[in-house]
C-alpha cells in the first residue's frame, strides 16, 4: 500500500466543510496508512476536530493570524516542515494554490481556473455552473484524479461531553425526556435566506401553544439582535440558547431534539450530518438540488415558486418575497 502525506486544503463556509466530509472519508479509504491532514479556516474548525479520518487539521486564518506577508511565508514554512506530497484543493483560489506550490508540494489537484491552472499539477475539468449537488462537486475531484469514491454521505462528529452538556442545559431549563423539544434556527449566513422574524416568532407561539412544545431558538455569532428580537415578538416563552452552545453541542443538541426548523445554512447540514430526528428546512433563493441537506431521509424541504430564477444570487434584491412567501400555516401543518 502506497504511503502518502495528503493535504486537503479545504473551503471557508460552514455547510460547504460539513459537504467536504465525504471527500476526506473516501480519500481516507483510498490511502489507509497515509498521514491525511485538512486546511480550514479557525471558525470551522470544530466541523472536522475529532474527525476520525484525519490526523490533523491545521487552521489558516488568512482575515487574522495569516493575514499579512510574513504571516503567509510563515504558513508556506509550516506546510513545507510537514512534507506533503499530495495536495487536493477543494477551493478555488489562487492564492491557496500558490502556497501549496511555494511550500513544495509536488501534486496539487484541484477544478482547472484560468488564473491557477498552471500552478496544478492534475486541472480538473470544472462541471457545468450549478449543475449539481455540492457533495458531489467536492467528490468529482478525487474522482476525476483516479480514487475510488464508494459513498456519498455527510458526517459530524461529537464528544460524550457535548451530550453531557446539553444535557445538563436542558435539565436547567426543567425540560423533561417525555417534552415535545422544538428547535429554531432563524438565522443564515445571507439575510435573503432568513425568514421573517415576525413569522419565527408567531412559529414559535403555535409550537408552544398549540403542539405544547418546548421550544429553544439557536444562533451563532452574528444572530444576538436576530434571537433578541424574536423573543420580543413571542407571546410564550421560549428558551435561549444562542450565547450557550458551541457548534459540536449544537449537534449534540439535535439528538435531543423532536423537530429542527433552520434556512439554508450552515447549521442545517451540521444538524443532518449528525442525525437529527426531523429537520424542516426553508429554502428561498437557494436550490436544495445544489445546497440542499443530503441525504434527504429526515428533512421536509418547502419553497415557494415566486417566479424567480432559483438558485438566484442577487443580494440586492428589495422584497425577499421567496422567503416571505412560505407561511407560518403551512409551515405549523408539517409539523403536526
Amino acid at each position: 500500500m502506497l504511503l502518502k502525506r495528503i493535504l486537503i486544503f479545504n473551503v471557508n463556509w460552514l455547510g460547504d466543510v460539513v459537504f467536504s466530509t465525504a471527500v476526506i472519508r473516501n480519500i481516507r479509504r483510498n490511502y489507509p496508512k497515509s498521514f491525511i491532514a485538512c486546511v480550514i479556516p479557525l471558525r470551522c474548525e470544530q466541523i472536522l476536530k475529532g474527525n476520525p479520518h484525519l490526523d490533523e487539521v491545521i487552521i489558516f486564518d488568512e482575515k487574522n493570524e495569516h493575514k499579512g506577508f510574513f504571516q503567509k511565508l510563515s504558513f508556506i514554512q509550516l506546510l513545507r516542515l510537514k512534507n506533503f506530497d499530495t495536495v487536493f484543493l477543494l477551493h478555488r483560489s489562487f492564492s491557496r494554490t500558490l502556497l501549496c506550490s511555494l511550500a513544495g508540494i509536488k501534486e496539487r489537484i484541484g477544478y482547472r481556473t484560468r488564473k491557477r491552472s498552471f500552478l496544478l499539477t492534475k486541472n480538473i475539468p470544472q462541471p457545468e455552473k450549478d449543475s449539481c449537488h455540492r457533495i458531489d462537486y467536492y467528490l468529482n475531484i478525487i474522482e476525476k484524479a483516479g480514487l475510488k469514491v464508494e459513498d456519498r454521505f455527510l458526517e459530524f462528529f461529537f464528544s460524550d461531553e457535548d451530550l453531557n452538556f446539553v444535557d445538563n442545559f436542558l435539565n436547567k431549563n426543567s425540560l423533561q425526556k417525555n417534552d415535545f423539544l422544538a428547535g429554531l434556527n432563524p438565522g443564515a449566513n445571507w439575510p435573503l435566506k432568513r425568514w421573517p422574524k415576525e413569522y419565527w416568532a408567531a412559529l414559535g407561539d403555535r409550537l408552544i401553544r398549540e403542539a405544547k412544545a418546548k421550544v429553544i431558538i439557536t444562533g451563532g455569532a452574528n444572530d444576538l439582535a436576530l434571537v433578541k428580537d424574536i423573543k420580543k415578538l413571542m407571546k410564550e416563552k421560549p428558551i435561549i440558547a444562542h450565547g450557550i452552545l458551541n457548534i459540536k453541542q449544537l449537534a449534540a443538541l439535535s439528538r435531543r431534539l423532536d423537530l429542527f426548523v433552520t434556512a439554508d445554512t450552515g447549521p442545517l447540514h451540521i444538524v443532518n450530518a449528525a442525525g437529527a430526528k426531523k429537520i424542516i428546512a426553508l429554502f428561498g433563493p437557494t436550490a436544495p438540488a445544489i445546497t440542499g441537506p443530503y441525504p434527504i431521509k429526515n428533512t421536509v424541504i418547502l419553497q415557494k415558486d415566486t417566479g424567480c430564477k432559483v438558485p438566484c444570487y442577487n443580494r440586492d434584491c428589495k422584497d425577499n418575497r421567496c422567503m416571505k412567501a412560505l407561511t407560518v400555516k403551512e409551515v405549523f401543518e408539517k409539523i403536526i
